[in-house]
């Protein structure tokens, strides 16, 4: 009864239920989009007109809708900025530019005529009308992370121009404010230009040592999820304070969190989650709920006002995508693609006409009138709708293209058939699982996802209740940790009476291609470097292994450097290690650099540039392996320091090895550490284009 009495009473307005009807629409609307295959997010809205109050009325857009309406639009712009390949935005970032200034000063000039010579408007209302249609949201950003394509120059530039659309829009409405209320004079400006200037500073100078000396010392994940939630909103909430909108500063929090977040992490994988599952649905939701159809067939003036605004914003928007599509000789997909993501029109636009409805052009004249209100409201549903059939389409021409130039180049080294890729991770100690896993999720091939097999040993002497739950709480911690990044993972625990053998032997059942251990940690003074396990790895197989150290978090690293000794592009695992570190540099998002002998760092370059264009490489002459210890001078404490050697009989082995160790612990001490003993023997020989 209780429930009838519920839905007899229109809109529901128990909090619980309004939660589960909106967890419905979520759950459902994308399962019934996938058979008519229309992009989700166009459901999402339609939802939003039909249970909104202008709809069934079955829903209230009250404060939750506000609230987590905010949070939505704040994860668009902020995984935008986020997911950017910093790489390609340096490279792109002219292009970026000038597309922003097209996409922003056509769409201004469409605006202001559409509305002072075709809506009558006035002179303000008139260039409020062009700041509404000159900005637009990247509403169809989650579909380009869905289809993988973040990296496509098209992209970047279109995330670049948002920014620049944004600046703009806000600057000449933060005028036109400034005009209606009396406030538009010199002081205005210099303390407008002050307040934003001081906002660049706080957040790309201030924020990110905050953000780095955090995560180095606090690994805990809930902690640090919390924290970047904590910047995105600071960022937001700031900006509004110096007079601009907040979702300008979710998108830069995403830019300064960028070299902080690695792309394969648990955290991104969290940041991801949560966004795309609950936040931006809702604000997909919420949008539609403010959405009325009816005005548009009761009243002519309100149709044309929708008519006009749509067709100004759609055609400006589009011409200026064409444009830069032959200026900057791109794709017509990739011109589609820039369309695509410039269309919509959602959080900035309806800011700014209620900013519009809030002036007064005269005392009791509004600036603008419900019916600008209700003509934005539908171009705002209409854009979206174009937007995201727009960026589906053209995503999914990209990314066939993207692999067809793949195959045809003959560099399509991610199939199964050439490379055998399967990470074994021995794990004993909980205290370095994390850091472990870390850094074989950061090295493995993405696009195989293939999981990793994670291995705990148990003496065979010591099968105690102790030792059984301490093998069980290793598992579930690398369980977790994989989880949280979405990767899948095999456990195992072996009875061993030596733990090199056994790691060995369930390395080749498992048919695994390398193994990543944790450095040994001296107990007594007579230990070796490498300690009794490591070294009977080394003696005992010729696979790849990956000796791991990091004295501070993966994320707080700001440089790779490398140190190769001469003939290292002899062994046959050369260009493997080559892969994984060069992967783990475009994860972290810094600088790798290689120290090599000339002929050697001309291979390395070579290969980078073809197998890893986006990865920032710097390349070193080293001719005389003697020269290592040199290296000592410009390897800081947030750099990891990786050493590429050689077992015995290897080509690239050297006498001076014997010495290798120690110099390492006593000149490198101060530095994360990575040792890697490459592929000596394999029944293919690598190729430039086999990893």
């Amino acid at each position: 009864m209780d429930l009838i009495n519920t839905f007899l009473h229109l809109p529901v307005t128990d909090p619980t239920w309004i939660f589960f009807l909106v967890l419905c629409i979520i759950l459902f609307t994308p399962m019934l989009l996938n058979r008519l295959r229309m992009p989700n997010l166009i459901g999402m809205i339609v939802a939003g007109v039909i249970v909104g109050e202008h709809g069934l009325n079955v829903l209230q857009r009250d404060a939750s809708f506000e609230l987590f309406g905010k949070v939505g639009i704040y994860f668009i712009m902020f995984l935008a900025g986020l997911e950017m390949d910093m790489q390609s935005f340096k490279k792109n970032k002219n292009h970026g530019l000038v597309f922003g200034w097209f996409t922003t000063l056509i769409p201004f000039v469409f605006g202001y005529v559409s509305g002072y010579y075709l809506l009558g408007y006035s002179v303000p209302a008139s260039l409020l009308l062009a700041c509404i249609l000159a900005s637009h949201t990247l509403v169809s950003y989650p579909i380009v992370t869905r289809y993988g394509i973040s990296k496509n120059p098209a992209v970047t530039v279109s995330v670049v121009a948002t920014m620049v659309a944004l600046v703009v829009s806000l600057v000449v409405l933060a005028g036109v404010t400034g005009v209606m209320r009396g406030e538009n004079n010199l002081w205005f400006w210099i303390w407008f230009v002050i307040k934003l200037s001081l906002y660049i500073v706080i957040m790309f100078v201030v924020v990110p040592r905050a953000i780095r000396m955090f995560f180095r010392n606090v690994s805990d994940p809930k902690l640090q999820f919390i924290c970047t939630l904590a910047i995105i909103f600071f960022s937001a909430a700031f900006a509004e304070v110096c007079g601009v909108e907040g979702i300008l500063g979710a998108f830069l929090s995403g830019l300064v969190l960028n070299r902080f977040v690695p792309k394969s992490s648990p955290l991104m994988n969290r940041l991801e989650f949560v966004g795309n599952a609950i936040f931006v649905p809702y604000f997909l939701i919420g949008v539609g709920m403010i959405v009325n159809v009816a005005p548009m067939f009761k009243e002519w003036n309100a149709l044309y006002v929708v008519i006009v605004i749509v067709i100004a914003a759609t055609l400006s928007k589009y011409l200026a995508a064409v444009a830069c599509q032959y200026l900057f000789k791109y794709t017509k997909y990739q011109g589609m693609m820039m369309f695509g993501l410039t269309e919509a029109q959602a959080a900035g636009s309806l800011a700014m006409v209620m900013v519009g409805i809030k002036l007064e052009e005269s005392p009791g004249v509004p600036l603008m009138d419900n019916t600008i209100l209700e003509g934005v409201v539908m171009m705002i549903l209409i854009t979206c709708v174009i937007s995201s059939f727009a960026t589906e389409y053209s995503a999914k021409q990209l990314k066939i293209d993207e692999r067809v130039g793949d195959h045809e180049s003959g560099k399509r080294q991610d199939s199964t058939s050439r490379d055998d890729e399967k990470m074994l991770v021995p794990i004993n100690d909980p205290s370095n699982i994390e850091t472990l896993m870390g850094a074989a999720i950061m090295m493995r091939n993405k696009k195989l996802n293939r999981g990793l097999i994670c291995l705990n040993m148990i003496e065979d002497s010591n099968m105690s209740i102790a030792a059984q739950a301490h093998s069980k709480e290793c598992l579930d911690i690398a369980r977790q940790v994989a989880a949280a990044a979405d990767v899948p993972i095999q456990t195992q625990t072996r009875l061993a009476v030596n733990f090199a053998t056994a790691a060995i032997h369930s390395m080749m059942e498992n048919d695994a291609s390398e193994m990543v251990i944790g450095l040994h940690h001296k107990r007594y003074e007579n230990d070796s470097f490498l300690g009794t396990f490591a070294n009977g790895l080394v003696n005992g197989m010729n696979r790849q292994l990956t000796i791991v150290n990091m004295r501070i978090p993966a994320n707080t690293v700001r440089r790779i450097i490398v140190a190769l000794p001469e003939n290292a592009e002899f062994e046959k695992g050369f260009y493997r290690w080559i892969n994984r570190i060069a992967r783990m540099a475009e994860d972290l998002g810094c600088i790798i650099e290689f120290n090599a002998p000339a002929v050697t760092d001309k291979m390395i370059m070579k290969y980078m540039k073809d197998r890893h264009k986006s990865a920032r490489a710097e390349y070193r002459n080293l001719e005389n392996w003697g020269d290592f210890v040199q290296l000592k001078e410009k390897v800081s404490s947030d750099h990891l320091f990786v050493v590429i050697t050689a077992r015995k009989g290897g080509i690239s082995y050297q006498h001076s090895f014997s010495k290798l160790f120690s110099i390492i612990q006593n000149d490198f001490n101060h530095c994360s550490l990575m040792i890697i003993f490459p592929d000596q023997e394999g029944e293919v020989q690598e190729s430039l284009f086999n990893g």
